[in-house]
């Protein structure tokens, strides 16, 4: 299942910032993930199979390509379908910069909703963390979070302190550091900003 998911996307090796403002030595380029949706359905099916037991009302995506994937589901399990849009949240070099909201229009549609999260590749989790706060603001049941591939623990740690069931297709291992603690950083490894996060979150030191 893993390579399935891999075989969607490229791959690269070096020295990166994440949007949550980590550093990393692994980069997924997530926009080719939709470029042939005949391949990604089946992988979207078995994420619809796994959560049909939690009775979801209803699935919530945040943008960009963890939507293309939610709708997907949502359409497989015949459900509604919503979505979270990020904003740049300023920060003076915390973590978690990102803002996701649920565009005003669908706000009251979740109030006492059972929502699955559904993300495309979770890696710090900031889309997933920043979904699953506003939901929680739109008066809805986070009732399961799903990716069809988690890179490192994040997820695994964010869904049990949500005490939140956690679904996913594939794992891998990874490499997330704290700017101040990046030993790539450290040997001089220019840093790679591939979406140009520092300038949408400015005052952070990368």
């Amino acid at each position: 299942m893993k390579q399935a998911i891999l075989d969607l996307l490229s791959a690269r090796n070096g020295h990166f910032l994440f949007e949550s403002g980590h550093h990393g030595d692994f980069w997924l380029d997530l926009e080719l993930l939709s470029r042939r949706p005949q391949a990604l359905e089946p992988l979207a099916g078995r994420l619809a199979e796994q959560l049909a037991p939690f009775e979801v009302d209803s699935i919530c995506a945040p943008l960009v390509e963890g939507a293309f994937v939610g709708l997907l589901v949502a359409q497989l399990m015949d459900r509604s379908f919503a979505y979270t849009l990020r904003s740049a949240k300023p920060s003076s070099g915390g973590l978690f910069p990102a803002r996701y909201t649920v565009p005003a229009g669908l706000r009251q549609s979740l109030r006492g909703q059972r929502v699955a999260i559904v993300n495309d590749v979770t890696n710090a989790g900031s889309a997933v963390k920043g979904t699953f706060a506003d939901l929680e603001a739109c008066g809805a049941h986070v009732v399961a979070i799903a990716s069809l591939l988690d890179l490192g623990d994040a997820a695994a740690r964010f869904a049990e302190e949500k005490k939140t069931p956690l679904v996913q297709l594939a794992a891998m291992p990874n490499n997330l550091w704290l700017p101040e603690t990046c030993p790539l950083c450290a040997a001089g490894v220019p840093l790679q900003d591939i979406d140009g996060f520092a300038a949408q979150f400015q005052g952070r030191p990368v």
